[in-house]
């Protein structure tokens, strides 16, 4: 590699700038995958080769270069060798990539609370540029305060001691990150009309939490629209949907759908194609975002 990647290869000046962030594991291997796979496919280097290289399967090599795995560094320094990457500084910043990828993420901390099947979740959730979510019960956790947020969790957790739950109502608040500093994700919620008329926490708490979205929908990176009751039904009657965008363009969306004890994390482009049609036809029956805010005051006003 010549010193003028970075000038003719965006993806390298994302790579860079990922160097001196602290973005999470999910968000950085699923960058230095979507490198990997672009220095392979410029060498013509089938997925088979790349396999063979580092003895590992076809599959291995395609939930590398989506970023569904960790990284071990050895497997990284033969693929570059492979792809004729030999420019010290190059492998380095890859390399150190690669380790901190390995890196456990933020919420490693709340492991006592946090079920295996939300971890990728929460991961994605801070590598996406955009989230579009769908919600019939309640309001989505990007946008509860503390007070609404206990309320939820003690429903979902009757026996939980307190203690448990302030761990969870604190996870639940770290999320939110997201959504501020220097590079917020976009947020595009979708409501239920009984999500804002439900009491959560009693009618104090309620208040509080419409406050809050008048509040936090006022920030250009997050948009809320409610669905109304005289809309009748539609197209998303089974249940809440989230949809996740990447940044970098090869990445597939990945539709995000929460059971009662389990998740389903979908990727096929069927699926996933099936999934955003549900939610534009959302988009389009709800109320729009100034009618939503209209609607939120009228609430809080009638409270």
């Amino acid at each position: 590699m010549t010193a003028a990647v970075p000038e003719r290869d965006p993806q390298w000046a994302r790579v860079l700038d990922l160097q001196r962030q602290d973005p999470g594991p999910t968000a950085l291997r699923m960058v230095l995958g979507g490198q990997l796979r672009r220095l392979r496919e410029e060498r013509n280097i089938s997925v088979s080769e790349a396999a063979g290289a580092i003895r590992a399967s076809h599959p291995k090599i395609s939930r590398m270069e989506l970023g569904r795995v960790g990284f071990k560094e050895r497997d990284v320094a033969d693929l570059l060798t492979l792809y004729g990457v030999h420019d010290e500084e190059e492998r380095g910043v890859l390399l150190t990539l690669a380790r901190r990828a390995n890196a456990p993420g933020w919420w490693h901390k709340y492991h006592d609370v946090l079920p295996g099947w939300f971890e990728q979740h929460l991961g994605l959730e801070g590598a996406a540029s955009l989230i579009r979510t769908y919600e019939v019960q309640f309001l989505p956790g990007l946008l509860q305060t503390e007070d609404y947020a206990r309320a939820v969790i003690r429903l979902g957790h009757p026996k939980a001691p307190a203690a448990e739950v302030e761990r969870r109502v604190a996870l639940r608040t770290e999320r939110q990150r997201v959504l501020t500093g220097s590079d917020p994700i976009r947020l595009w919620a979708v409501v239920d009309e009984a999500a804002l008329r439900r009491p959560m926490g009693g009618q104090e708490v309620m208040q509080a939490q419409l406050k809050h979205l008048l509040e936090v929908t006022r920030q250009p990176n997050v948009t809320l629209q409610v669905v109304p009751f005289h809309a009748g039904g539609h197209a998303a009657a089974g249940g809440p949907i989230t949809l996740l965008r990447f940044e970098d363009q090869d990445l597939p969306d990945i539709v995000y759908l929460e059971q009662l004890t389990s998740a389903l994390y979908l990727d096929k482009r069927d699926e996933v194609d099936h999934y955003l049609a549900v939610m534009d036809r959302l988009c389009v029956e709800a109320a729009t975002p100034a009618e939503t805010e209209a609607f939120v005051q009228e609430l809080l006003d009638r409270a």
